[in-house]
Formats: C-alpha cells, structure tokens, sequence
C-alpha cells in the first residue's frame, strides 16, 4: 500500500499519514521497476519519468507489484512490518455484497444516441489483463446494475450522467473503464512535461481526475483506485482538505496518473503550480449534488473551464449522483457532449433489502427509545448509525450512550481529520458499533455490516434522508432504518409518505392522516407524486420529456393521487394509539430503499 514520504510516524498515524504515496525515504529506488526506462532524473529523490516506448497494458511482476504497493506499507502498518504478505491486506477477505441475484430486478434505463449494449459478465466486455485481475482479486462476482450498463458505456468513448445511489457499485462503474483506458492509451508525453522536469518543477499532469464532495469519500475512492491499479504503472494520489497540505505535494512529487479531490483542495494545488491539467482526458464528478449542496460549483466550473483542461468532446466526462435537481442537470448540460443518460431503479425497491420504519416519538423520549432499538440489535456484528442534526447533538448522545454503557463514538465537522479517522476505525472494526453522526457521514461512507440506520432527528429535505437511510442495506445487504418522527417534522411528511408508498413500506396511520391534511388540494406539491413516481427509476432523460405535460403527469404521476379522503380519526388520537409502537426490530425485511431524484425540466 502506498504512503506519503517525510511523515514523523512517531507523531501522526493519522488518516492523512496513510493516504497514500510513493517510495518512502530510506526505500529502494534501484531496485522498483515502476517506471522501465528509466533516465539519471530517476535516482533517489528524482522526478520518475514515464516514456511512451511502455506497454502499460501488461502487468507488472507480482513481487515488484507488491514492491511498488508496499514500499511505504510501514507508514500503515507501522515500522516492524516491511511488506505486506498477500492479496489480503490489499483487497480483503470478500465483496461486501450478499444478496446480488436480488439486484437481478432492479430496472435499468439508459437513454441517448446509440446506446452500448450492456453486458451481463465481466467477460463481455474487453477488459485488458490487469483490470481482469484485480477484478478477481476484489472478488466480485457479477456486475451491478450500475456496471452492467456504466462500463460498456465508458469503455465506447461516451460521456455518461448516471442517477445511481451510493452502494449500488458505481465507484467500479467508472474507475474499471477508466482505469482500463488508461492503460490501453499509455502515458502522456509533451512539452509541458518535459519543461516542468528541465527546471525541477515538480508538476503533475494526471490523465484522470476524479472529485468528490467529503474527504472521507475522496479517500474511499483512491482506496478503490489502488486495487484496481494494483500491479500496474498508474500511480493514484488523493488531495483533500483538513489534512496536511504539505505531505499530500510530497506525495504528489512522487507521480500521479489518477487523482481523486476534493474542488477546494484541488483548487489549492492548481493555484500553487502542483497541479496541471492540460492532459486530463477522463473527468469524473461523484456525488455531483452532494457538491453542489456544499457550494463547490464555483470551484468546479473553475476547475473545468478555466484551467487548461480539454475541452467537452476531447476529455470524457462522467457524472454520478443520487439525485438529479435542476442545477445538476444545468450543469450536465454545460460538461457533457451528446452523452448517455442511465437512471438506475431505486436500490431496494425491489430487492426489499432495506426496511423502513417510521415511528412517533416525542423529543423528551427519543433516548429512551433508541436504547430500546439498540438492545434489540440484530447481533454482535451488526453497526448502528445514529444520525443527529447538531455538532452539539451528536456529542450530548455519545456522552448519553457511553454513560448509559453502550459502546459508542460520534463524528461532525468540528472533529479533526485524525478524531474523525479513528471514530470511523473504531467503528468499522466493530470496537464502538454504535456511531452519531451529523450530514458530515451521510454521503458516500462505504462502511460494511451497517444493519441499521437511525434518524434520531430526521433532516428538513426528503433528499437528504434518501442519503442516510442509504448507509444500509449496501450492494445486496439486508438492512433497517428507523426515523424518529413528531411535530417538528411535518415540513416533510408529504415527500416522506410519498417515498414510503412508492416503495412498498408499512405506513403508519398517523403519516397517512397528517400527510392527507397536508397535501393541498390537487396533489402533491411534486406535480402528482412526480417526485416518485411509478416508473422505479430514480430519475429522467429531461431530453427525453417532449411529450404534452398532461400526458407526462399521466405516465409518470405516482402517489400523489392514491391517498384516502375518508380519514376521520383525530390525529391526536392516531398518536396516542402509536405512541406504544415499537416491539422487536429483528423481524423479517421486506420492502426497500429509495433512489429518487426530480426531473424539474418537465416542469
């Protein structure tokens, strides 16, 4: 595994210690054959220089592989260890997916000017010899939805906008093709290259960037870079805020083919000549509307139209996001050329891996009832993510949690990059198997065994909630969420209803009368549960609305219309006989997740 160079172990283990990196000092330049070909700029401490005569596509050694892999591993593992013995520190024991024939059913829709045939195997599709390796490696069995028709479509040249959730395996959706393009084009050779070498500049031209909205996804997904790289010439890096700016350039000094960022601390770079981006053919934005949402869009049209990066037609632009609101689909239209529109069914729906419960609680009695959900978790491996609105918040119930005896640790945004890092490993090793978060850890975190989500404070927007309760039920995984819900709540009970109908979820009697009462007269405030629809797909091809308004209310209207008009139990009265709700959570799972997305442009 790679590491940063010039970092006192001693003193920080960090996250950002074990980002990644190259030859760590005191290690063996002469004898690692990453780069062939190599000139005098590659002695110790010199710029590596690649050369057009490589044959990226074939794989390196095994032995020099883990050489190149493990040269900083003492950063990771500390001083004692020199290397790393198997696969298994690198690609672990297994896919985290169970229940993948479930995702047989998930609908797939992919829209656009001669659409690659997707394919239903590994093998369909030519992937080179390195990228069929680590693919066996990572143990992955069969493609998602998501890849089945995401890779075909990226190794075909086309810039593609997916309306995919986190967990259904899109992360290998793009980083396989393109990963596997980048070893069939080889490395880039120019004068800029060459001029940033004749005068010692370390400044790195990756062909692949890759952003994304939070640090920790940043590095989950260079740590997914690195398997797929494992045994190849690609060297991945990962810049993110929050952590050491100075060791992150060491490491960049090192090389990069593939960079994954965060837009302010790429912006950084770029300001700071670390950076170059004249020869970036593959630009991929993941959680697209979780970066809009925190104010990126600024950077990112910096970042794409101002710094020297090919234009729309010469690089391939790919974009991820769970939803896809107006400005993400703006957006789209302004990065992408005549590309592929592929919306992904709402993971879950109809695989029924993820249960949602919704539950009446007063304020004064939400710990109370969460000690009730904790004691009857699914068992000793199972990992519960309480998600809280408030940085506050989330400290008060850890303190609550820990002194009532139950193992606990909490992450916000005010916890440094090395707090945060270690809350998320005492939780992923199952040390603390209880963990309160703010929005901080709603997007993105691939954390495994999350069996169930709690909404100890639901969010103001149905968008957001989507996200949390996504945490469980990942990639085929069976899963449970359970919201806490009372009268703070109701700016969001007609979504929240419309999700859950659509869906197939138990719905209390309660959040039918209140959403009915709510809901003005001639619908959802959506456009006839427009929002979520019947189609089972999360979004739509705007391009593709150009039928007659009522007749796209018609076809794509949903639960709006299906409410009853004869409820006539007091609500006060609805509360009190739901107030005792509760009982065993360990029951059977059915119904499922949710992928929703709007398409304003028919609106």
């Amino acid at each position: 595994m790679l590491g940063v160079a010039g970092i006192n172990l001693d003193e920080d283990r960090s996250f950002s210690a074990r980002r990644g990196g190259g030859q760590q000092d005191g290690g063996d330049w002469g004898n690692n054959n990453r780069w062939d070909n190599r000139t005098d700029n590659n002695a110790r401490g010199k710029y590596p220089q690649e050369t057009t005569k490589e044959n990226w596509t074939v794989p390196l050694p095994a032995n020099q592989g883990w050489r190149i892999c493990c040269t900083n591993c003492r950063e990771l593992f500390g001083s004692g260890n020199t290397g790393i013995n198997s696969d298994k520190e690198l690609f672990g024991t297994g896919n985290t997916g169970i229940n993948f024939d479930k995702y047989e059913d998930i609908p797939v829709e992919a829209t656009g000017e001669n659409c690659p045939k997707n394919i239903e195997t590994f093998e369909d599709c030519s992937l080179g010899e390195i990228i069929r390796n680590n693919i066996t490696l990572s143990r992955y069995s069969k493609p998602t939805p998501v890849q089945k028709y995401a890779i075909p479509i990226v190794l075909n040249k086309r810039d593609l906008m997916a309306c995919a959730q986190t967990g259904s395996g899109k992360t290998a959706a793009f980083l396989v093709p393109v990963l596997n393009r980048v070893y069939e084009n080889g490395p880039e050779e120019s004068a800029n290259v060459a001029q940033s070498r004749q005068y010692g500049r370390r400044k790195q031209y990756p062909l692949a960037l890759v952003l994304a909205p939070t640090r920790e996804l940043a590095y989950q997904i260079y740590d997914e870079a690195r398997k797929f790289a494992y045994r190849s010439r690609v060297r991945p890096c990962v810049v993110y805020g929050g952590a050491d700016i100075g060791a992150q350039m060491r490491d960049l000094d090192r090389g990069c083919h593939l960079l994954v960022a965060t837009p302010g601390r790429l912006v950084d770079m770029l300001e700071r000549g670390k950076i170059g981006l004249e020869h970036c053919k593959f630009l991929c934005l993941d959680e697209a509307d979780r970066m809009l949402d925190m104010g990126f869009e600024p950077q990112i049209r910096r970042i794409v139209e101002k710094d020297n990066m090919p234009p729309s037609g010469v690089r391939q632009t790919l974009m991820f996001s769970a939803t896809f609101p107006k400005e993400i689909q703006m957006l789209a239209r302004d990065f992408l050329d005549n590309y592929i529109f592929l919306a992904v069914g709402r993971v879950g729906s109809t695989s029924e891996n993820i249960t949602q419960k919704v539950v009446w609680v007063e304020e004064m009695e939400k710990r109370s009832f969460l000690l009730d959900l904790l004691n009857a978790a699914a068992g000793p491996d199972s990992l519960t993510l309480v998600f809280v609105e408030t940085k506050k918040g989330a400290d008060s119930l850890e303190d609550f949690l820990i002194r009532e005896g139950y193992p606990a640790t909490s992450i916000h945004g005010d916890r440094s990059q090395k707090e945060r890092e270690e809350a998320l490993r005492l939780f992923r090793s199952g040390d603390r198997p209880i963990i309160v978060a703010t929005a901080v850890a709603a997007r993105g975190l691939d954390i495994q065994n999350v069996r169930h989500v709690v909404n100890f404070d639901l969010p103001s927007d149905i968008e957001e909630y989507v996200h949390r309760i996504g945490r469980t039920g990942r990639v085929g995984n069976l899963g449970l969420a359970t919201s806490f819900f009372n009268e703070k709540n109701k700016n969001i009970v007609r979504d929240l209803m419309d999700l859950l109908v659509e869906a197939h979820q138990e719905v209390p009697s309660w959040l039918e009368s209140m959403a009915y009462e709510a809901r003005p007269a001639g619908g959802s405030r959506r456009g006839g549960g427009r929002r979520f629809g019947n189609s089972g797909f999360g979004s739509r091809d705007y391009r593709q609305q150009t039928k007659p308004k009522q007749q796209q209310q018609q076809q794509q209207g949903g639960a709006g219309g299906g409410y009853n008009s004869n409820f006539n139990n007091p609500m006060a009265n609805q509360y009190g006989q739901y107030s005792n709700y509760g009982g065993s959570y360990g029951g059977a799972y059915s119904g499922g997740g949710n992928n929703a997305a709007p398409d304003w442009w028919g609106n």
